[in-house]
């Protein structure tokens, strides 16, 4: 079994909500909360060892804006956290912890779309490979629960209902998050994905891995019978790099950018 438990559990994420955007930091030691330009620190909440007694290490990863005022963090645990943030000031509060993983949350994604009715809008991955399907509101429901696949699913993206994952075993999987259903796989990589992205405007995916590339698909669906569909569309070569970090630069994805184990700057590829 692939497994994520002992690698980076250092994650970051701008939180943009309808009153305002917050920086979100993670690590072992706690999750922070700082205003868009970081000059305040929002919000503290401290990790306890002694609350984890069964994680092999304890750590915060995962992190997701969803349904307009709350803030969504996995820890390793398996519990995620949610956050109900005020439209300013400082009183944050834990509304509600899910519990459903039985192994360290990875990965936390919300809806960049519109959801199909009956999907759910959040999306969350463990170190099992297994992933929960959230309907997020006042209260959050689960709607699915997709079974674990013997290697943890180190990414996780949600896009007009299709439901994207990245796993360490390099492949692609996609499904739908109105049921859970898995509509295609794809051997993606040759070495373990650790970032997917979506550009909402136009539906294309972005994978990074281990094996030093980065490849840009385009997600659809088919115009005669709503299946989804993938499709290859760019493939770029970091030279000696491990890829651990890729993200898109704009809406329409004509952008993007990449980094690496031990490299210590950002590499940005646009289209010509």
């Amino acid at each position: 079994m692939c497994s994520m438990a002992s690698r980076a559990s250092f994650t970051a994420a701008w939180c943009v909500l309808p009153a305002r955007v917050l920086l979100v930091l993670t690590s072992h030691k706690g999750i922070q909360m700082y205003e868009s330009d970081g000059s305040i620190m929002v919000y503290w909440h401290a990790l306890d060892a002694t609350e984890h007694p069964t994680a092999q290490a304890v750590f915060a990863r995962g992190i997701a804006a969803a349904s307009g005022r709350f803030i969504c963090v996995g820890l390793s645990s398996g519990l995620v956290l949610v956050f109900d943030i005020p439209p300013k000031g400082t009183n944050v509060t834990v509304s509600e912890v899910l519990a459903e993983h039985s192994a360290a949350v990875t990965d936390i994604a919300a809806e960049l779309g519109h959801a199909p009715d009956g999907a759910g809008d959040l999306v969350s991955a463990d170190d099992s490979g297994a992933l929960c399907v959230w309907s997020s509101g006042e209260e959050f429901a689960l709607r699915h629960r997709i079974p674990a696949l013997g290697c943890s699913c180190s990414s996780v993206k949600l896009w007009n209902g299709i439901l994207a994952a990245g796993y360490g075993n390099g492949q692609i999987r996609l499904y739908e998050a109105a049921s859970g259903a898995l509509r295609a796989r794809v051997d993606a990589h040759a070495r373990w994905i650790y970032a997917l992205d979506v550009a909402p405007a136009t539906g294309k995916l972005l994978s990074g891995a281990e094996d030093s590339f980065v490849h840009v698909w385009q997600l659809g669906r088919s115009p005669d019978t709503g299946d989804i569909e993938i499709e290859h569309c760019h493939a770029e070569c970091v030279p000696d790099t491990q890829v651990c970090g890729a993200r898109f630069c704009d809406a329409r994805g004509a952008s993007f950018a990449v980094t690496g184990y031990d490299l210590a700057e950002i590499v940005r590829y646009s289209r010509a």
